[in-house]
């Protein structure tokens, strides 16, 4: 079943006001937005996985400008984000 834009920006919503708090919210999860219509241009899903967003949300450290650089890298080869995402995990 697919689910709308608005559907998965609401969905999103609480996880990136955690990440970025309130002030940056919507400046994230338009990013995200923008994440979205690039996945579906590179890999042909919809959207990245709620997996691959919390990865990207990782790396940001609740930066704007980490974030795009996560995203950007995502959009390219979303593998490396993985790699990072799960790197950080093991070694806080």
């Amino acid at each position: 079943m697919a689910i709308s834009r608005a559907d998965r920006r609401r969905d999103r919503e609480a996880r990136v006001a955690a990440v970025f708090g309130e002030e940056q919210a919507a400046q994230a999860l338009d990013l995200l937005e923008l994440v979205d219509l690039a996945w579906h241009d590179c890999y042909g899903d919809i959207s990245p996985s709620a997996e691959q967003v919390d990865d990207m949300l990782l790396l940001s450290d609740g930066s704007i400008e980490k974030l795009i650089g996560a995203a950007r890298l995502a959009v390219t080869d979303w593998r490396d984000v993985k790699v990072a995402a799960d790197g950080r995990r093991a070694h806080p």
